[in-house]
């Protein structure tokens, strides 16, 4: 498997885990607290952050799928010789 299959797998179990933990310190009523209120909000986060780069690896994949690969032009035949700029004349006063 891929280094970005590994990654987006665990990006999945890591927005399951961190939305299934809100959801169990909601229904235990631990999330009355202010520690319970604090543990939601990071879990939500970490499930939030993994959702974001989930979705980035998504797009980033469609892209490369979409675009066929960019043929190199070669550098040679695009060079052109350019000429120096004339010097001005300096007027004395």
């Amino acid at each position: 498997m891929s280094d970005r299959g590994m990654l987006f797998l665990f990006s999945i179990v890591m927005i399951v885990a961190g939305l299934g933990s809100a959801a169990w310190l909601v229904a235990t009523g631990q999330a009355g607290t202010v520690d319970g209120l604090f543990l939601v909000l990071t879990a939500l986060i970490v499930a939030a952050s993994f959702a974001l780069y989930a979705v980035y690896l998504i797009r980033r994949a469609m892209e490369s799928q979409a675009k066929p690969p960019a043929k190199a032009a070669p550098a040679a035949a695009k060079s052109t010789a350019t000429k120096p700029a004339a010097a001005a004349p300096v007027a004395e006063v």
